[in-house]
C-alpha cells in the first residue's frame, strides 16, 4: 500500500497495528523503515513528541502493546527494552550510562541464531517509561547536517521490546485411590477380618498449567542511503557515509540472496545484518517501510529504495513459528486450600 505526504501518523499505524496481536500469540515481529536521507524514515518510526497525533510508529506500538497486555491477566505479561546503534559498523548499547554508548559485538548461538553480548535491558511498565528512555538515548545517536538533511542520522537505530508471557490455565485432575495397606501398629485399630483398608474413592484436584515464552518486537530507524555528491560531506563524515552505504548494500545482498535462495547468505558482510538475521531470515512477522521522496531531484534514490522494496517481496520466507508451541511445559498439582 502507498501512502501519500498528506496522510496523517495514524493511517500509516493502521498497517501496523494487526501486527502487535501477534506478540502476545507467541510471534517475532520487526518493523523497519528504510530510505535515503530526508525521505522521512525517522518522522515515520519516531515521530514529533509530545503530540499524539505526530507520534510515530514506536511511541504508538508501545501504547498499544501495553494496551493489549491490560486486557490480559494481571502480571501475565513483562515487558523489557534494549536500545542499540550501529554506527561506522559497530553496535553500541544506548542503554549504559555513558556519553556515547558501550561498543558490543553480536554472536552466533549455538541454534543459530544472533544475540549481543553484554546487551543492557530494561523493565518498563508503560508507554511512557518506553518513550522517556527512547527521548534520552535519541539525543545520544549519531547525527551530523549534510546538504540534504540538516540532523541527520548517521547510525542504524534498533529499539527492542522483549516480552515475557506466562500463561497459565487451571483444570482438574484426577488422583488415583490410594490402595496401599498400611502398617498395623499399636495405635492403629483393626479395620476389618482381614486387617486390609477399604480402598479411598478417586478424587478430582485442581492442577495448573504454565508455559514461558519470549517474544521480541524491534523498531528499526535505518539511517538513509544517499550520494556523496549530494550530501556534501568530507573528512569523518565521509567514512560515516561510506560505512552507512556498504551496510545498506550487505542488506540488498541478503535479500537477494534469500530471493533467489542462494545455499549461502551473506549475513556476516555487516554487523547490521548480522544483527537483524532473526528477522531478515528468521521466523519473524517483517514489515518494511519505504520511504521515498516525492521530488524529482532525487528520483535516482527513489528508485533504488523501490528495487529494494521489490527484493523484499520476492524473499519466500518460512511460516513464523509460534513460540509458544516450542517451549517445553511444565504442570504442578497442587492439593486444594
Amino acid at each position: 500500500r502507498v501512502h501519500g505526504p498528506d496522510d496523517s501518523q495514524n493511517v500509516v499505524f493502521e498497517e501496523v497495528k494487526p501486527l502487535l496481536t501477534s506478540l502476545l500469540d507467541g510471534y517475532n515481529v520487526c518493523i523497519m523503515a528504510y530510505g535515503q536521507t530526508g525521505s522521512g524514515k525517522t518522522h515515520t518510526m519516531v515521530g514529533s513528541q509530545p503530540q499524539r497525533s505526530l507520534q510515530g510508529i514506536i511511541p504508538k506500538a508501545a501504547a498499544e502493546l501495553f494496551r493489549l497486555i491490560s486486557e490480559k491477566p494481571a502480571e501475565s505479561h513483562t515487558v523489557e527494552v534494549s536500545v542499540m546503534e550501529v554506527h561506522n559498523n559497530e553496535v553500541f548499547d544506548l542503554l549504559v550510562p555513558d556519553d556515547g554508548g558501550l561498543r558490543r559485538d553480536v554472536v552466533t548461538t549455538s541454534s543459530g541464531t544472533s544475540q549481543v553480548t553484554s546487551l543492557t535491558y530494561k523493565p518498563v511498565c508503560n508507554a511512557a517509561e518506553v518513550m522517556q528512555i527512547i527521548g534520552s538515548v535519541l539525543k545520544l545517536r549519531a547525527q551530523c547536517p549534510t546538504r540534504i538533511h540538516a540532523n541527520s542520522s548517521r547510525s542504524h537505530l534498533i529499539v527492542t521490546l522483549t516480552i515475557s508471557s506466562n500463561s497459565r490455565s487451571d483444570y482438574l485432575s484426577i488422583q488415583p485411590a490410594d490402595c496401599s495397606v498400611p502398617k498395623r501398629t499399636c495405635s492403629t485399630p483393626p479395620t476389618g477380618s482381614g486387617g486390609v483398608r477399604a480402598a479411598a474413592a478417586p478424587t478430582l484436584m485442581p492442577a495448573t498449567h504454565s508455559a514461558q515464552f519470549r517474544t521480541k518486537l524491534q523498531l528499526v530507524d535505518l539511517a538513509g542511503s544517499e550520494c556523496v555528491g549530494m550530501s556534501g560531506v568530507s573528512g569523518a563524515a565521509l567514512w560515516e557515509v561510506s560505512c552507512i552505504n556498504r551496510s545498506l548494500s550487505a542488506l540488498a545482498d541478503v535479500l537477494g540472496a534469500l530471493a533467489e535462495q542462494r545455499p549461502h547468505v551473506p549475513y556476516r558482510n555487516s554487523k547490521l545484518t548480522h544483527l537483524l538475521q532473526d528477522v531478515i531470515g528468521g521466523d519473524a512477522k517483517l514489515l518494511l517501510m519505504l520511504c521515498v521522496s516525492p521530488t524529482q531531484r532525487f528520483l535516482t534514490e527513489s528508485l533504488h529504495s523501490l528495487a529494494l522494496g521489490t527484493r523484499a517481496r520476492q524473499v519466500q520466507k518460512d511460516l513464523p513459528r509460534q513460540k509458544s508451541a516450542t517451549l517445553k511445559e511444565t504442570s504442578t498439582n497442587q492439593k486444594p486450600d
